[in-house]
Parts: C-alpha cells; structure tokens; sequence
C-alpha cells in the first residue's frame, strides 16, 4: 500500500510517501480501504515529538487518526462489520505508528462506526476526532435544554462541530470567531462574537447573567475569559489549557467510543449536523495539508483524499 511517513520526528518536509506492507489484521479488527482521511493539529504536533513524554511512538510513523472508508476484510471474531461495509473511525490505538494517511488501515470494530449516509467521504472523514471531541465535552458539562453555551473557536474543526451539538442538544451558542467567519457562524446556529481584547464584555452585552457552560477549543485567555462569564467554573471545558483545572473546571482528551460515533453519524442522518470541508488534498500532498494546519485559520476542517 502507498502511505505517509515520517522517518523520525520533523515537520511538513519530512513527510514522504511510499510503498509499505499492507497492515496486518488482528482479531477484532477489520482492515479499511481509506477512501479519506481527516487532517487534525494533533497529527502534526505527534508528528513534531510535542507529545513524546505522553504517547508511546514508533517509525516509521504513518500518521493520522481520522477515517472514512470500505472494509475490505475482517478479522477473526468480528461481528459488527462485513466486506463491502462504509465505515468511519477514530482510529486512534494503543501505540502511535499505523495511521490512517495510507491507502489501507486495520481498526478495531470499538473504534468504528457506520458512515452517515448524508455525508460525503471527506465530510465523514472529518467528523470522528472533531466531533468526539466536541461532543464529549459538551455531554461532560452537561450541556442541554436552555442552557446557554459559549464556544470558544467556534468556526474551527472542533468548535463548528461543538456548535451543531450544542444546538442540537437544546442549547443556545455563542461563538467566538473572527469577523470573516460570522455569516459562518449565523448559518451554524450560533451568535458570532469577535474573540480579543474586550470579549467577555462583549459576551455580556449578550448574555447579560452569564453562560451556563464554556468550552475552550483553542487556548488562550480562553479560560480566563470563561471564569469572567460563566455560571460556576465547574462547567468550563477545556482541551487546550490545563490551566482549566486550577480554576475548577475540566481539562479534557477525546477518547474513542463507537456508540459516540454512532450518534454523530445519527446527528448528521437526521439533518442537525454537517461537517465542513474547508480544503481537500490528494493523499501526496498531506505535506501541504499539514503548513495549511499549522498557521491556524483553517475554517471547519482540511481532508485527504485518499480513493
């Protein structure tokens, strides 16, 4: 199979692609034919050693934990899933290495979830860690009905997901985001705010008893904005500041779950949740992909085409 690999810990220019052996297929798992895959900012930062001390790694590394693709065959005991079936996963296993930039990738079955149908390959490519990870916080902080939720980043990969589930769990959204990014915002449900200097007064012109909960997708003064707004600092997530935890809050990591999975592709079924692509590159060009990410003004995400 063809994939992306990085030989040792580097940047965009270390990315190459080549020929590797297909991957092997354990029991429980099944073996995808990637059709997409997801670019994340974790991808890069793994792929820099940033998360060294954390996760255990080995190369060559072909990275990426987003997928969206056909199985192709199934290991032993697998019950879930049969040749010729679309799924999507975060596909993201005990030890870094065997990633989903690659023409093939083998899963275990607790990762994945079936593909919404109302999702293109890119689209569902998109959703897994970005969605998780939304979704996640947003159940932790026990977002709902009338609750008022400020989203940190909201026009990012993570934040314009978190504004769909939050709306589609009965909340109401204020995002933060830059001025070329409010129509986005209105069209996803949410009331735009210009993040900088003055934004929790200008979250109090429209909240002006505060929020219900907070959720910090981008790092920051995000946080200590959040204290200045919210409620009780208990309902502030965060999954860029450990900071959070010094002011009573919630510092999180998404964590694979296929019935969350399953939910979002129902969100998605349903018509309350779509994913946005902002640029698509062939599987050669995840080098490009990667600068792209890394200057942070992407809008919703950035995905490989691997098909």
């Amino acid at each position: 199979m063809k994939a992306i690999v990085l030989h040792q810990y580097g940047g965009p220019d270390e990315l190459t692609l080549q020929d590797l052996p297909d991957p092997k297929v354990a029991p429980g798992e099944v073996l995808v034919r990637v059709k997409a895959a997801s670019v994340n900012p974790v991808d890069w930062k793994i792929g820099a050693g940033h998360l060294d001390a954390m996760m255990e790694t080995h190369f060559p590394l072909i990275p990426g934990w987003d997928v969206a693709g056909v199985v192709e065959a199934v290991g032993l005991d697998v019950q879930e899933y049969a040749v010729g079936d679309e799924v999507i996963g975060y596909a993201r296993k005990d030890n870094v290495q065997l990633g989903t930039y690659a023409e093939l990738v083998a899963a275990n079955v607790r990762l994945l979830a079936p593909k919404p149908a109302a999702l293109d390959w890119t689209q569902a490519a998109g959703l897994p860690l970005a969605g998780l990870t939304a979704y996640q916080s947003l159940k932790r902080l026990g977002v709902g009905p009338g609750d008022t939720v400020l989203v940190h980043a909201a026009a990012g990969g993570v934040g314009s997901l978190g504004v769909q589930i939050a709306r589609a769990l009965g909340a109401r959204v204020i995002g933060t985001a830059s001025e070329r990014n409010h129509d986005f915002l209105r069209d996803l449900g949410a009331e735009p705010v210009t993040y900088g200097d003055g934004l929790a007064d200008r979250v109090r012109e429209l909240a002006p008893d505060g929020v219900d909960a907070a959720v910090d997708y981008v790092g920051g003064d995000a946080v200590e904005v959040s204290t200045r707004v919210v409620r009780t600092p208990d309902r502030i997530a965060s999954i860029a500041d450990p900071g959070v935890e010094e002011v009573g809050g919630r510092y999180m990591w998404v964590r694979p779950s296929s019935a969350d999975l399953t939910e979002l592709g129902r969100m998605a079924d349903d018509g309350r949740l779509t994913v946005h692509i902002d640029r698509v590159y062939p599987l050669a060009e995840a080098a490009e992909a990667w600068r792209v990410s890394q200057e942070g003004r992407t809008r919703g995400k950035l995905a490989l085409s691997v098909d």
